[in-house]
């Protein structure tokens, strides 16, 4: 079922060609624009939590369809607030988080190759080149807890950064909102250097391996920000919860904003994850839609949940789209 807004005259022509040939979605969402001339064609992978009883990871292509799906075990389907995430990995294989309780990589058939359980972990894990994971812990995070962590794959911990050696001052230790920091994001730059995102701060701090903080970013405009990406260009693509939603690119060199996308809608609250893709486009993940957007803005693939799923805003945060990963695409 097609379900079109307001958009361009060649995108309804897409979608009318696109209909004709048996355009189909999931009970849980839909695609509504796919402009094949524009997009980044290929499949998207996502953590999908929108019912609590059938927690599970996707694969949609591009008419929404589902080509792969991995269900949750019964006795981990509960971990899935705040912060489920899920990955493709180099090696094919799909790495997890499940907040407050763990890590786990599952190759296609399900079978579970490699986990680590911990209970402080949320929100973002990534898989480094050494074979080393590296993940956050912000749910509930206090100033004593370590906020990043990387183990090897043994599970053995070998590095960890703590907030509270660098920002107990008066500025940082009264904050609280979920955690102390929050913190949602972690990338391990090529120059050995850490990217972090503590959302409350309203900044990205980069670290040295020592933990030193040798840069502070965007703390004149970022609010509550999530899931930074270091682009090619050494510019940074981030999501942002100001009012208005919006993503932005931060150029490194003068610290400011070298483009902008305004979220069109106003109940896709929170926007959690940004992504830059092969042909330039930007893949943007809202709590209601994902969406494609070319570097002029022009939107040439979205993604809804199905209408009645959420009722509220606090709902949407919580059992909303959260991070999404095209892959396997074409120009």
């Amino acid at each position: 079922m097609i379900r079109a807004g307001a958009v361009s005259l060649g995108i309804l022509l897409s979608l009318f060609i696109f209909s004709v040939n048996g355009m189909c979605g999931d009970e849980a969402m839909y695609v509504d624009i796919y402009n094949p001339d524009k997009a980044y064609n290929g499949t998207t992978l996502l953590p999908d939590h929108s019912d609590p009883e059938n927690t599970r990871v996707v694969e949609i292509d591009m008419n929404g369809k589902i080509v792969w799906e991995y269900a949750l075990p019964s006795q981990l389907k509960r971990y899935s607030n705040p912060g489920f995430d899920a990955e493709l990995l180099p090696n094919g294989n799909i790495l997890i988080v499940l907040p407050r309780k763990g890590i786990y990589e599952i190759n296609r058939k399900g079978d579970v190759i490699w986990s680590h359980w911990d209970s402080k972990i949320s929100h973002d894990a990534d898989r480094l080149s050494n074979g080393n994971t590296i993940y956050v812990f912000g749910a509930s995070d206090k100033m004593g807890d370590a906020q990043v962590k990387e183990v090897t794959p043994g599970g053995e911990a070998v590095w960890s950064w703590y907030a509270g050696d660098h920002f107990n001052t008066s500025e940082y230790k009264d904050i609280y909102d979920d955690g102390w920091t929050h913190t949602n994001a972690v990338t391990r730059l090529e120059n050995g250097n850490t990217l972090i995102s503590p959302r409350n701060f309203n900044r990205l701090v980069e670290i040295d391996p020592q933990g030193k903080v040798v840069d502070i970013i965007g703390e004149d405009f970022l609010e509550a920000q999530h899931d930074p990406e270091v682009l090619a260009n050494g510019n940074i693509l981030v999501a942002n919860h100001g009012r208005p939603q919006e993503v932005l690119e931060i150029d490194r060199e003068s610290g400011g904003i070298a483009w902008r996308f305004v979220m069109p809608e106003r109940r896709t609250w929170p926007v959690r994850d940004v992504n830059r893709l092969p042909n330039g486009n930007t893949l943007i993940t809202g709590s209601t839609v994902i969406l494609e957007v070319t570097p002029e803005k022009e939107i040439v693939w979205r993604v809804r949940m199905a209408d009645g799923i959420v009722s509220s805003p606090r709902e949407a945060a919580a059992r909303g789209f959260y991070k999404a990963q095209r892959i396997g695409g074409q120009v």
